[in-house]
């Protein structure tokens, strides 16, 4: 079927195809479109047990010399197998390894992961091996229907959370492009701006009006995209402008609120009652035992009800008890539960099974639910998200009806939209975004940035302690020269200019530290909210030899408002303008 999107637009991708790999905290997958019918965005099943789903779950199975193994269920079911023989130890297990880059401000590229026995390996070949075998799975897929192709026939859309910051952005950029994905065949995706894309013209089922879809809205209207996945919530407020595409308002905000922090709870709760040392003789034991109740939690997660009074009722299996009462000493699981204070009154055990009130089954998700709402609560005081009417709700964990109800019933001022396959939202929005990336036109920035100076010393408005003197002159040290302002709306392609003079032609090259700020006017970039983002390495080309004594100047332009900061640097004398590398990654 074609969409009226379809019909209107088209695709502005030179490639044949556009296809989106969502890298996810818990689940991946992909989806992609061919150029001539570009509405049309196919995805891929994945089967694990019973579990049947459009994504696979982001495990990774290493071999000992840190090569692949199996990824997904496959890779689940592999380490399962292995722990059986005895043969696990030399190999690694990663899983829900993606948070570790949303601590943005200590990352850097020797960054490492630990695999579930706490093994350590480099952050970058992991990452590269999961985009590797998704892309190839990709590829395969492909090439079912269409033979011959090649990644030169297409477009690669990577999903990143738009809370994340410009040094995590560059990591998955590295990582895409070691595991095989041509740098210039690579764009970024902003999760929830994929996922606006996505709703803008699409039919909503799960709403209390009557069908219709959020691009008919008129031009004006603000709306919130809560995007819940695995690891985070992402929360962004765009506007529909008069051409019909979408302005960001407020840069996005969030935190690691997704599903994964439920599942965290549900596990800690198991760990109390049973024992650190119960549960790691699980896994180290019964990996098979572990990963099945992970993948039967998933599925209670998705099916829990709001207000059902009842219970909830998980089969457990027997190794989970066996070690349970070895490590307590007891005959008798059910003394386990009388004697911890946690769990007595609030789950029973019976035939392998646990069973809660519903009640207490929900309490999980609490701790999880209570900080998205606080959240979103403290965003509807900002000035201009207060006569927002509607949230959009994506993501996977936007699929929880507990999640649904009480942001329904937090907000009942407001219009509460959740898609028809709300978990697809951002990676069929992703390949949207491969063909149409001008949908987004304007966007906020998340920091201040700036530069290192140092301007000629002035009393008035310089603290002693800066003064150095350069070259017989007073100049002022560590001044932070504002490119853009926090908060400041740009468009894709903005750019700021600043001209740089290196003392003669035999220097290579010129450094400069860019620094960032939570802070809308930094003063010097030692302020406390002041971080250096990374070193941009201006190149200079090679010369005459008489004008060996000519002062070199070379323009440097950070260009702003897309998915990833790009930087250029032109010699004002020779006239080449070159990219330039911008090392955000130093150790």
């Amino acid at each position: 079927m074609t969409t009226s999107m379809e019909k209107s637009i088209t695709s502005k991708c030179k490639q044949l195809i556009v296809a989106a790999i969502d890298f996810g905290t818990t689940f991946s997958g992909y989806a992609f479109s061919f150029r001539d019918n570009w509405g049309k965005v196919l995805t891929n099943n994945w089967q694990g047990g019973s579990l049947i789903s459009h994504k696979a779950p982001t495990v990774l199975l290493l071999n000992s010399k840190a090569e692949f193994v199996a990824f997904g269920y496959d890779a689940e079911d592999k380490y399962a197998g292995l722990t059986e023989d005895g043969e696990h130890e030399d190999h690694y297990l990663f899983q829900r390894f993606k948070m570790i880059l949303h601590q943005d401000q200590e990352l850097n590229r020797g960054v490492k992961c630990q695999d579930v026995s706490g093994k350590e390996l480099e952050a970058s070949q992991v990452f590269a091996h999961c985009i590797r075998y998704l892309k190839k799975h990709l590829m395969d897929e492909i090439n079912k229907s269409t033979l011959g192709t090649t990644d030169s026939d297409i477009e690669f859309v990577l999903t990143v959370p738009a809370i994340w910051g410009d040094k995590a952005k560059m990591f998955m950029r590295e990582a895409a492009v070691k595991a095989g994905i041509k740098a210039e065949h690579l764009i970024m995706a902003l999760e929830p701006e994929a996922a606006s894309i996505y709703c803008q013209h699409l039919p909503f089922e799960k709403q209390d009006l009557s069908a219709t879809t959020l691009g008919v809205v008129k031009p004006g209207t603000k709306y919130m995209v809560v995007d819940l996945g695995g690891g985070t919530a992402d929360i962004t407020i765009h506007q529909k402008a008069e051409d019909n595409t979408l302005e960001e308002l407020m840069p996005a905000s969030g935190g690691p609120w997704g599903g994964k922090s439920v599942d965290d709870a549900f596990m800690k709760f198991l760990t109390d009652l049973a024992g650190e040392k119960a549960m790691n003789n699980l896994k180290e034991e019964s990996m098979e035992d572990y990963v099945e109740i992970l993948r039967s939690f998933e599925t209670k997660k998705r099916t829990i009800l709001p207000e059902k009074e009842g219970n909830t009722t998980m089969t457990i299996p027997q190794s989970y008890f066996n070690h349970s009462k070895k490590c307590h000493k007891v005959k008798d699981f059910k003394d386990i539960i009388d004697n911890n204070s946690i769990s007595k009154g609030r789950v029973s055990c019976a035939a392998g099974k646990l069973k809660w009130k519903n009640e207490h089954f929900r309490e999980f998700f609490k701790k999880t639910i209570d900080s998205i709402i606080k959240h979103i609560d403290e965003l509807f005081h900002e000035k201009l998200v207060r006569d927002v009417g509607i949230i959009l709700m994506v993501g996977g964990f936007s699929e929880c009806e507990l999640v649904q109800k009480a942001i329904k019933d937090h907000f009942k001022d407001k219009r509460v939209i959740i898609p028809e396959e709300a978990g697809l939202a951002v990676v069929k929005g992703a390949v949207y975004f491969g063909h149409v990336p001008q949908a987004i036109s304007r966007r906020s920035a998340r920091y201040t940035y700036g530069i290192q100076t140092w301007p000629e010393f002035n009393d008035k408005i310089h603290p002693q302690n800066k003064r150095i003197v350069i070259n017989g002159k007073p100049r002022c040290k560590d001044v932070f020269f504002k490119y853009v302002k926090k908060g400041e709306r740009i468009t894709p392609g903005f750019s700021k200019s600043q001209i740089f003079q290196a003392l003669g032609a035999g220097d290579e090259g010129l450094e400069c530290a860019v620094f960032i700020s939570d802070n809308p006017d930094p003063k010097f970039v030692d302020d406390k909210d002041c971080r250096r983002l990374g070193i941009l390495k201006v190149p200079i080309s090679k010369r005459d030899t008489s004008y060996s004594d000519m002062h070199v100047e070379i323009e440097e332009t950070m260009i702003f408002g897309e998915t990833e900061l790009r930087v250029r640097a032109k010699d004002l004398y020779t006239g080449t303008v070159q990219e330039v590398i911008f090392d955000l990654l130093k150790e």
